[in-house]
C-alpha cells in the first residue's frame, strides 16, 4: 500500500466544504461554490486556500439585476465567500449566459486574480472553460467566464454511482492531457476537484477555474505539477470507487476507513479495472511508493497522460437491447386448426358438417378454369392487335429520320460547350461561429495549384469540432458573378465532410446561413456539383466533419480547390 500523499491531502482539505450545487445549477456554477457561511472558515495557512492575512474586505453588496459595464446583468449569486462572490449572469450584448466572479478592488488577492484570469484566457484551449473578460472597474474587479448549462458536474455523476471502466478511462485520459497542455504554458490549477470538472452532452470533459479558483482563495503550492497530478489521481480513484481516497469525507463522497492508509481501488470495490486501479495509485503515490508493482510514480500530468496512452485502449461496453415482448397470437390464430383442442376430452362434442369454402366445390372449380381460359385468350388477342398496329404505323410513316447537323468544321452544333477553369482572385478563412479566425496565414495554399501545400483548421477534441460550433470553412472570391459548374476539393489526412455554399452578393455574408447550400459530399477528393445551374461570386467551402489527425485531435486540411464553369 502506498503512503498518504501530503500534497494531495492539502488540496483535498481545502475543498471539502459542501458546495452549493444543491441550490444552483450543478453544471453551470464556477466550481468555487462553498458553504455560504464563511465566518467559521479556517484562515491560518495558504495551502488550505486562505492567505493568512487580515480579514478580507466584505464581498461587494450587489443584487440581482445589477449591470457591469452596461452589459453583464447579474441573475443569481451562487457563491459568497472570503470577500468574493460568484454569479450567474447574462451577457446582454451577445444574449448568452455567463459566469462572473466579483471582489473588491482593494481585496488582497484582487491583483493575483486578474493576472491568473488573463493568463488563463491566453491559453485558448477548448478543454477548459474559457475566461471571456477580466476587468478592474472603479472599486470592483470581476472575471467573466463561460457558462455551460448543458454540462454535468463530476460531483453529480459520482452521486449516481461509480463509473464503468470506459468512462473512467476517458476521464483520466482527457483531464491529464488537458492539464499537461496547461502546464506547458506555465499554468497550474491547484484546486482540481470533482466540482471543477464538467462532462458535456457530447462526452467531452472540460475543466473550469484554471488558475483563477486557486487565486480567488490564495492557494499556492511548492510543487504545482505534483499537486495537479495527485488531484487527477484522486478524481480517477473517486470515479472507480465512489470513495474519496483520504480519511476525510468530501464532495458528497465517503472517505476511506481510518488506519488503513491508501489502499488500491480494486481492494475497495470488486470488479474495478486492474490497469486503472494501478494508474490511480501511481498518480497518488508519495515518495516513490506504489500500490503493488514496481512502476514508477507519475509526478506530472504529462507522465500520467503518457501512462494512460501506453495502456490497452478500453472499449465502451456493448449496448444492451431489451428483448421484444412475446408474440401475441390474434383471435383467428388461436383456433384449433393444427393443434389439439384445449377443451376437456370428456365433453363429447357433436360433429357438424362444415360446407366447403366458396369455389372449392366441383362446380366452382370448373368455373375458375373457364374464367382463366377466357382471360388468357383475351390477353393473347389484345397483344396481337397491338403489335399489328405498331408495325403498320412504322411502315406507313413518311417522316425522314432526324439527323445531326454539323457546321463547316464538322463540330456538333447541339454539343454542350466544354467546361473551363475559373480564376480564384482571393480567399479568406471563415469562422463566424467562434473567434472569427482560423489559420489565415496559409489560406493561399488552397488555390496555389500545389497539392503538397495546404491550409488546416485548428485541432478539436471530436470530429464535430468538439461541440463548440457547426463548422469552419474557406470563402473563394471569383471577382465577379459567374456560372459555377463544379468545385473539386482535395483533402489531406482522411475523409472530410464538406458543403458548397454560394452567394451573388457583393460582400461576404456574416453567417453561414447567408449563403445558399447547393452541394455536399465527403471523402479525400470531393467533387461538388450543384443539381442546377448556379451563378455566384463568392463560394463557401464549409467543413462539417473532420478526420482524426496524427496528433490525436481532429483537424481538416485542404490542399487544393479547383473551380470550373
Amino acid at each position: 500500500m502506498a503512503e498518504r500523499s501530503t500534497a494531495a491531502v492539502d488540496v483535498a482539505d481545502n475543498s471539502g466544504d459542501e458546495p452549493l450545487t444543491a441550490k444552483a445549477d450543478a453544471a453551470s456554477t464556477d466550481g468555487t461554490a462553498e458553504t455560504q457561511d464563511a465566518e467559521g472558515a479556517n484562515s491560518t495557512d495558504t495551502a488550505s486556500g486562505r492567505d493568512g492575512s487580515a480579514a478580507a474586505p466584505a464581498s461587494p453588496d450587489l443584487h440581482s439585476g445589477h449591470k457591469l459595464a452596461r452589459r453583464y446583468r447579474l441573475e443569481e449569486c451562487v457563491t459568497r465567500l472570503d470577500g468574493f462572490s460568484s454569479w450567474r449572469a447574462v451577457d446582454e450584448k451577445l444574449r448568452r449566459a455567463v459566469g462572473v466572479h466579483l471582489l473588491p478592488a482593494d481585496h488582497p488577492r484582487a491583483r493575483s486574480v486578474l493576472a491568473a484570469a488573463r493568463s488563463s484566457a491566453l491559453l485558448g484551449d477548448p478543454r477548459f472553460v474559457q475566461v471571456l473578460d477580466a476587468v478592474e472597474e472603479g472599486n470592483l474587479v470581476y472575471v467573466v467566464h463561460e457558462w455551460l448549462p448543458d454540462a454535468t458536474e463530476l460531483t453529480a455523476l459520482l452521486a449516481a454511482g461509480p463509473m464503468d471502466a470506459h468512462d473512467a478511462y476517458q476521464l483520466v485520459s482527457q483531464i491529464s492531457q488537458a492539464m499537461a497542455a496547461a502546464h506547458r504554458e506555465g499554468l497550474a490549477h491547484l484546486r482540481l476537484t470533482p466540482g471543477a470538472v464538467l462532462r458535456s452532452s457530447t462526452g467531452q470533459y472540460r475543466i473550469r477555474g484554471l488558475a483563477v479558483n486557486a487565486a480567488l482563495r490564495g492557494i499556492t503550492a511548492d510543487q504545482p505539477l505534483r499537486t495537479d497530478t495527485e488531484a487527477i489521481g484522486a478524481l480517477l480513484y473517486a470515479a472507480l470507487t465512489r470513495r474519496w481516497p483520504y480519511e476525510s469525507d468530501a464532495y458528497g463522497l465517503s472517505g476511506l476507513p481510518k488506519d488503513l492508509g491508501l489502499i488500491p481501488p480494486d481492494q475497495v470495490r470488486a470488479g474495478v479495472h486492474r490497469g486503472l486501479s494501478e494508474l490511480a495509485m501511481r498518480a497518488l503515490a508519495n515518495d516513490g511508493a506504489t500500490a503493488s508493482r514496481q512502476e514508477q510514480p507519475c509526478t506530472t500530468p504529462d507522465e500520467l497522460a503518457k501512462a494512460v496512452a501506453a495502456m490497452p485502449r478500453i472499449l465502451p461496453p456493448e449496448p444492451t437491447f431489451t428483448a421484444p415482448p412475446e408474440y401475441q397470437r390474434t383471435t383467428y390464430q388461436q383456433g384449433t386448426y393444427g393443434r389439439p383442442s384445449a377443451r376437456p376430452s370428456s365433453a363429447a362434442q357433436p360433429v357438424i358438417a362444415v360446407p366447403p369454402p366458396p369455389l372449392q366445390s366441383r362446380t366452382g372449380k370448373a368455373l375458375k378454369w373457364a374464367v382463366s381460359a377466357l382471360l388468357i385468350a383475351a390477353l393473347g388477342l389484345g397483344s396481337w392487335q397491338l403489335a399489328e398496329t405498331v408495325l403498320d404505323r412504322s411502315s406507313d410513316s413518311g417522316e425522314p429520320t432526324p439527323m445531326q447537323t454539323t457546321d463547316d468544321d464538322g463540330d456538333d452544333k447541339n454539343a454542350v460547350a466544354p467546361s473551363k477553369p475559373l480564376t480564384v482572385v482571393g480567399a479568406q478563412d471563415y469562422d463566424p461561429l467562434a473567434d472569427g479566425s482560423e489559420k489565415p496565414a496559409t489560406i493561399k495554399n488552397v488555390y496555389d495549384g500545389d497539392k503538397n501545400s495546404y491550409w488546416s483548421t485548428d485541432g478539436y477534441y471530436s470530429a464535430e469540432f468538439g461541440g463548440l460550433k457547426k463548422g469552419v470553412g474557406v470563402v473563394l472570391d471569383l471577382g465577379e458573378v459567374q456560372q459555377v459548374g463544379t468545385v473539386d476539393v482535395s483533402f489531406l489526412g482522411g475523409s472530410t465532410s464538406v458543403e458548397l455554399r454560394t452567394t451573388k452578393d457583393s460582400s461576404v455574408p456574416q453567417m453561414p446561413d447567408g449563403f445558399t447550400k447547393v452541394a455536399q459530399g465527403s471523402g479525400t477528393n470531393v467533387s461538388l456539383k450543384p443539381d442546377k445551374q448556379v451563378k455566384a461570386r463568392y463560394l463557401l467551402v464549409w467543413l462539417t466533419k473532420l478526420p482524426l489527425s496524427d496528433g490525436g485531435n481532429y483537424r481538416g486540411k485542404i490542399s487544393d480547390i479547383k473551380v470550373t464553369s
